[in-house]
């Protein structure tokens, strides 16, 4: 991993405006987070390694402070685990029956959220349903565990924003503590990952976009089966 550039991050006083100051800390907080995500996702930091802070600070050329947000923010996650007067971790892999159990749930719940989400649908989220779909489409110049890392965030984005967009808040919250999607992209680092989701996914925003509640419910219920298909052979990885 290459070091952090900060030119767009590193903020001073001389900085105009207070406002402007937070928008260039968040971004190089986000920027931090993605570089510790990439890594994990793609398994550079191993299930169970320790994690190392000032390591960390020597790779990516920033300080500790926008490191440890980050692994603040991965543990809330269930990415990194903190085990008093050791440090952090990155957390083991769920076991087999976790994941399967994660889908069940997912099967149920989902298409579900979608169907109640194409009814309500409004101008304003058909704005913000294609901003988010044409930034998963984008194609991207960083390397490929940066890029793999970046997919998963807007990923774990597309579904919970969809969640939300049901206007059940239960649903929500049930399907944010699974922390199902980043765990599923680390089982296994490959270009077909993104590459098919991004078509199923394609297929969700235009049921969405026409207010089609079957077809939002039918294409989540496919995509969701096809991801088990997908992640199905690295099942046998995991006991």
């Amino acid at each position: 991993m290459t070091t952090l550039s900060l030119g767009s991050g590193a903020a001073t006083p001389a900085a105009s405006g207070g406002a402007r100051l937070g928008e260039r800390a968040r971004s190089l907080g986000d920027e931090v987070y993605e570089a510790l995500l990439s890594q994990l996702i793609s398994l550079k930091i191993a299930p169970g390694m320790r994690i190392a802070v000032d390591a960390l600070v020597r790779e990516l050329g920033v300080s500790q402070t926008p490191i440890r947000a980050a692994l603040i923010r991965l543990e809330t996650e269930g990415l990194v685990v903190k085990t008093h007067h050791v440090g952090y971790s990155a957390a083991p892999m769920p076991t087999r029956r976790r994941f399967e159990q994660m889908y069940e749930l997912r099967l149920q719940l989902e298409p579900f959220g979608a169907s109640l989400a194409a009814q309500r649908m409004t101008d304003a989220s058909r704005q913000e349903l294609a901003a988010l779909s044409a930034a998963m489409s984008a194609p991207s110049a960083d390397d490929a565990r940066v890029a793999y890392g970046k997919f998963a965030v807007l990923d774990a984005q597309f579904h919970s924003w969809i969640a939300e967009q049901s206007g059940n808040e239960l649903l929500a919250e049930a399907l944010a503590r699974l922390y199902a999607h980043t765990h599923l992209f680390r089982l296994r680092f490959h270009s077909r990952v993104t590459e098919e989701a991004v078509t199923e996914h394609a297929r969700i925003v235009q049921a969405l976009d026409l207010r089609d509640a079957e077809g939002a419910a039918a294409a989540m219920r496919d995509h969701i089966l096809r991801s088990r298909e997908r992640m199905a052979p690295f099942f046998e990885m995991l006991d």
